[in-house]
């Protein structure tokens, strides 16, 4: 019986691509956003916590409005009457993340209950 070493694997026809990671978040509007943005606990968004910091770090690398779109669970809405201007994504039924949209990206971030 013949034993046959495994090939060498081709290493010369994987492409590697590197994303840029951007920091885009500019500004907070509230100080609890900002906590949870640095990975500290905030008693206030204690059952959204999770859900919450993971659509931060969503917000953070967004380097385009279109990307936020993605996933559809993000449910991205441009707000009126006394938000006009401002963006809106979902944490959950209650909870948003609303802020500015800026040329240098994100700004004037909020956690706030919308009900």
């Amino acid at each position: 019986m013949t034993v046959r070493a495994r090939p060498k694997p081709d290493f010369r026809c994987i492409a590697i691509y590197r994303l840029p990671i951007y920091d885009m978040i500019q500004s907070f509007r509230c100080s609890d956003t900002a906590e949870l943005f640095a990975g500290r606990c905030v008693p206030r968004f204690g059952n959204i916590r999770a859900v919450a910091e993971r659509k931060l770090r969503l917000l953070q690398r967004a380097s385009t409005l279109e990307f936020l779109r993605s996933p559809p669970g993000n449910r991205l809405q441009l707000l009126t009457g006394d938000r006009k201007g401002r963006y809106s994504i979902r944490i959950n039924e209650q909870w948003r993340i609303c802020f500015i949209w800026t040329h240098d990206g994100p700004a004037v971030v909020e956690i706030i209950d919308y009900h």
